[in-house]
């Protein structure tokens, strides 16, 4: 057996290991990015507001006709949403391999099915659709060690000059998240597809 070769022979077991470890790592920095394999699946996102609502009116009149006509988009795994007071969210998972673009083109002509049913406030105010991953890219904590900023400032700081900065990056999608203690506000920023 092959085995018992390198069993007899530990030397030669090291060097054809050195030998299959450098030609991995040759083929690792030669790889393009664009050839790795999926291995999240592409989401969806739709983002309405309806002012004055309460999370009831949301689920009955936004959340109701969207989900009708969303559901059984092309290739589509499951939709998570939550109605609050005013605004309604809603996330579709597609299945690993689907072409984001293609899923949201999908996305959005089947939401424009569900306009007409929609109240007017909510057409007015408009409904976002964009492609978003769920995976979590990068935080960044802002902190004012001497108390000398509350948390409104940081957050206002970090909403005019990060998120707009970061925003431009490719691939990115902030999330300003402001934090209940007077030391900290933090930001998170997802990779989009």
């Amino acid at each position: 057996m092959i085995s018992d070769l390198f069993i007899a022979r530990p030397k030669l077991a090291m060097v054809v290991s050195i030998v299959i470890v450098l030609a991995g790592l040759i083929a690792l920095s030669v790889i393009p990015v664009a050839q790795f394999p999926d291995i999240t699946p592409p989401v969806i996102q739709l983002a309405a507001l309806y002012p004055g609502a309460d999370p009831q009116v949301v689920a009955d009149s936004v959340a109701a006709p969207i989900e009708e006509q969303v559901n059984g988009a092309k290739h589509m795994l499951y939709m998570s949403s939550s109605s609050t007071s005013g605004s309604y969210q809603l996330s579709v998972t597609f299945a690993i391999g689907t072409d984001p673009d293609f899923a949201q083109v999908d996305v959005q002509n089947r939401l424009a099915l569900a306009t007409a049913r929609l109240p007017a406030a909510v057409t007015q105010q408009g409904i976002t659709v964009r492609q978003q991953s769920t995976n979590f890219l990068m935080g960044v904590v802002l902190s004012s060690p001497n108390g000398t900023y509350d948390p409104i400032f940081l957050n206002n700081y970090a909403s005019i000059n990060l998120a707009d900065a970061l925003s431009r990056v490719p691939g990115s999608a902030p999330r300003i998240f402001s934090a209940r203690s007077t030391t900290a506000c933090g930001s998170g920023w997802t990779p989009t597809a």
